[in-house]
């Protein structure tokens, strides 16, 4: 069996990330993080949790679009 791409469960994802099964469920809310639904159950791939957050989708705030920075009024 190939352990490096296993299912998670909500559970396994919050200990998996250090962070709290509150955080994964508002992710799920917003629409925000890879999952799959399997019956009434969330289930995650861990290649895409890493990849997602590689690119900087468990970030606490969003990143600034450059456009923004620039689009501050006097």
């Amino acid at each position: 069996m190939n352990m490096t791409n296993r299912w998670l469960s909500v559970e396994q994802v919050a200990e998996y990330l250090s962070i709290s099964k509150e955080s994964v469920y508002r992710w799920l809310e917003k629409g925000s993080v890879p999952a799959h639904r399997v019956g009434k159950l969330w289930r995650f791939q861990s290649d895409e949790i890493d990849e997602w957050v590689k690119a900087g989708g468990a970030a606490s705030r969003p990143k600034k679009r450059p456009q923004d920075q620039n689009s501050k009024t006097a």
